[in-house]
């Protein structure tokens, strides 16, 4: 019979319960704070200025709809 609560690795098991003070994660190549991760990519100003065209596109068709259902005043 297998135990669900037990313990992905044995190291778990003795650091503490997730989120205390013992528990740092960095046992046998785990990182769960991400310490020593990698920088990020450059930001596509591209893509990003599609999302805000986007955004803006949504508000303009939101504000019709108000203005025409009665909500906005005219």
């Amino acid at each position: 019979m297998s135990d669900s609560n037990a313990p992905a690795h044995a190291a778990d098991g003795m650091v503490g319960p997730h989120g205390s003070a013992d528990d740092h994660g960095e046992d046998h190549g785990h990182d769960d704070h991400a310490h020593g991760s990698a920088a990020l990519g450059p930001v596509d100003l591209r893509v990003w200025g599609y999302g805000a065209l986007g955004v803006a596109m949504g508000l303009v068709v939101a504000i019709v709809m108000a203005r025409a259902a009665g909500v906005l005043g005219a």
